[in-house]
């Protein structure tokens, strides 16, 4: 199971970003394999938050317009909406106390206890995943 990062779905689908081509063919892939696309609720909603935000993004979406997306995601056989479940404080308080992470970088160790919780590969272009001990790890980016 791939467990994707925000930052995936927001360059396949905004034309301007640096990564837009590969991440968009990487999407495609991932969205028409066998194996199951995991959609947390804090990826689907940072999504929406950022692709329809003026100074987040050159040409924002229309709330229409990202809402629609998010539900043909959720349309797809191999999409799963994934929630935390019981073992997810504990894992996410381990990494946080492992990796000493503090601010902002709690949110990233909440998706990675969330995708070890799942036993699922994370799927991201952002390197601060990396000091989370025992994530599988993907970056479309990096060849």
């Amino acid at each position: 199971m791939k467990l994707l990062d925000a930052n995936i779905l927001l360059y396949a689908y905004d034309k301007s970003a640096a990564h837009h081509e590969v991440c968009r063919t990487w999407l495609e892939s991932a969205f028409n394999a066998a194996e199951t696309i995991a959609l947390p609720w804090q990826t689907i909603l940072a999504f929406v938050r950022i692709s329809t935000n003026a100074r987040a993004v050159k040409k924002p979406l229309s709330n229409a317009h990202a809402c629609d997306i998010v539900g043909s995601w959720l349309e797809r056989p191999n999409v799963l909406v994934v929630n935390a479940d019981d073992r997810f404080w504990n894992i996410l308080r381990q990494q946080i106390l492992d990796a000493q992470v503090v601010g902002p970088l709690v949110t990233d160790a909440a998706l990675a206890a969330l995708a070890i919780e799942q036993g699922a590969t994370l799927c991201s272009t952002d390197r601060d995943f990396r000091r989370f001990e025992g994530l599988k790890l993907v970056d479309p980016t990096s060849g």
